[in-house]
């Protein structure tokens, strides 16, 4: 109700006015939320940046341990920076990866594009429809799946296991997260079979939805809820797939093929209290600022992404003809430098997991915490345009774990399953030779830190006393990867990845007109409403590869394997 007060505010004044008013009169959560969601979505706030949420709300991104500390420098008037460590110890293999999971980047990047594109978003209400809202939810969450899994790999773990209702949930989890009111987060022990959730759902329940939809994946239809055949054999059927898992309002028939995903979360994040016998607060899984804390949300999103995959590998798979661009062909792909990764050390404000009172004053109260990074690179790619006329391009870059942790290679289907996107960007191509320099740095996919809440107050100031422009533009949307997750991490010795280049014919590819090489992508976000690429996500890898010389045959594909390295210390 907050964010259509604040999303259908016809002017400035009245948006401001009616966030101030409120802002002291409702819980804070949903006062986070609403103007966090509006910001995004009215045309009033287009170039609004508001801080990073892991500062506006830091319970729901640090450890229990470090947001105590930071109670006690309160009480005590005295500045503090805190180590905030991530949770589980050495006992807990899973703990290997925990810097993937509870890094403030990844779970901002999270809840932001929960935010950009909510499940309960109503075209009825709202002035756009969202394009291709279905397919993102696929894509977005099938890259965190792989992304985990490629993690693991450098971890010497084996990839993730789907979970499911029938079986135990082997890895139990405690948050070492607590809300600034209302306790702390619930844990859940090892070895726990799924129960019924009072008042939400039972285990069966969910076993009979995901049999719904994998009948309709079988049939190639869904059933609308007026009974219309809505075929999903072709592209665009990942869209409603997704619709119909999340599920979102755009679903064809919630009333039949229920709420999938989101009961999900639900029913797993409850799982320590199921019967709500304690009186418990809900679980990690249940917000979206902390739900990728809980290795079990991989698990969980390993079993959707097996359903989306079944989907995928119904489709015909593509031919040589879907594949080919006529005169273009890659001729080599080198990188500038050595691919490294690294740990750094990050900090980050806490004063606002803190209770205020104008009688005493704020002190300095930060966290530091390790988060991956890697040195900048720059792909060099060398193209051929035997064609005598310019033409427009889209270069796709994809990468993926060349061995298990078996070090048996990956068949070239598994791989392209597994395969991590890099980047997708348009060139144009001159006649003959063309060499192609994308920095790292420019990835579609990733997005720079915001600036810290107290950078935006004194940038804000110092514009407001010199009477210059405010200059925020890189950070008007905050939809991706943190640009410091785009290479995965590496070994000490090295971790062999497996890197495609895939250019195809821009012109075709195009979704909506005018486009140039200064267009950006923005992560699965729309240009002028509608999604610019025409081809689904993940093309050409998210169909089936029966013979792997059908793609790798045609001179606009190239591969080469690479190395990535990880130092412990820089």
């Amino acid at each position: 109700m907050l964010y259509d007060v604040l999303e259908h505010s016809t002017d400035w004044d009245t948006f401001a006015g009616n966030a101030a008013f409120f802002r002291v009169r409702m819980n804070e959560g949903e006062f986070v939320y609403a103007i966090y969601a509006a910001v995004v979505h009215s045309h009033l706030t287009e170039h609004v940046v508001l801080p990073p949420l892991y500062e506006v709300t830091p319970h729901l991104f640090t450890n229990s341990e470090a947001i105590q500390a930071a109670y006690k420098a309160k009480m005590t008037q005295t500045a503090v920076t805190i180590k905030s460590q991530f949770t589980g110890s050495k006992s807990n293999p899973e703990q290997r990866v925990a810097y993937f999971g509870e890094d403030i980047g990844m779970n901002t990047h999270h809840v932001t594009w929960h935010l950009e594109f909510p499940f309960w978003w109503d075209d009825a209400h709202e002035d756009h429809h969202i394009d291709r809202k279905g397919e993102s939810f696929f894509w977005v969450h099938h890259q965190l799946t792989v992304r985990f899994d490629a993690e693991r790999l450098s971890k010497y773990l084996d990839p993730v296991d789907e979970l499911h209702w029938d079986n135990v949930i082997y890895e139990g989890f405690a948050p070492h997260t607590m809300y600034k009111y209302g306790g702390y987060f619930p844990s859940r022990p090892d070895n726990v079979n799924f129960e019924d959730v009072d008042g939400v759902a039972r285990v069966r329940d969910m076993l009979i939805l995901e049999s719904r939809i994998r009948d309709a994946i079988a049939h190639g239809y869904f059933t609308g809820r007026d009974g219309s055949v809505i075929s999903i054999r072709d592209a665009h059927g990942i869209d409603i797939l997704g619709d119909v898992i999340e599920s979102s309002t755009y679903s064809p028939n919630p009333e039949y093929y229920g709420s999938l995903h989101n009961t999900a979360h639900v029913m797993l994040g409850r799982q320590g209290d199921p019967h709500g016998k304690f009186a418990l607060p809900p679980g990690v899984l249940e917000h979206f600022e902390t739900a990728t804390r809980d290795p079990a949300f991989f698990r969980l999103h390993k079993y959707m992404d097996n359903i989306f995959r079944e989907h995928k590998d119904s489709l015909t798979p593509y031919t040589k003809e879907d594949l080919e661009f006529s005169g273009v062909s890659v001729e080599g792909i080198t990188f500038s430098n050595r691919l490294e990764t690294h740990f750094e050390e990050f900090e980050y404000s806490l004063v606002n997991a803190v209770d205020d009172t104008t009688e005493v004053k704020d002190v300095p109260i930060s966290a530091t915490v390790d988060r991956l990074t890697h040195n900048d690179f720059t792909h060099k790619i060398d193209v051929a345009n035997n064609n005598d006329h310019e033409v427009l391009a889209t270069v796709r870059i994809f990468a993926w774990p060349k061995y298990d942790n078996n070090h048996v290679e990956f068949s070239f289907n598994e791989g392209r399953w597994n395969a991590i996107e890099m980047d997708k960007f348009w060139v144009k191509l001159g006649g003959g030779s063309n060499h192609i320099t994308r920095s790292s740095k420019l990835s579609a996919l990733t997005v720079p830190d915001v600036p810290s809440s107290q950078t935006l107050i004194d940038k804000a100031n110092e514009a407001l006393t010199s009477g210059s422009e405010l200059h925020l533009e890189e950070y008007h949307s905050s939809l991706g990867l943190p640009n410091r997750f785009l290479l995965p991490k590496g070994k000490t010795e090295g971790m062999d990845f497996h890197v495609v280049v895939f250019v195809s014919d821009g012109a075709t590819d195009a979704a909506v007109s005018g486009l140039h090489e200064s267009t950006t992508f923005n992560h699965y976000g729309c240009y002028d409403g509608n999604y610019p690429d025409k081809k689904p996500h993940g093309y050409p890898l998210d169909r089936r590869v029966d013979d792997e010389r059908i793609i790798t045959g045609v001179s606009n594909f190239k591969a080469v394997d690479v190395k990535v390295y990880h130092t412990e210390e820089h």
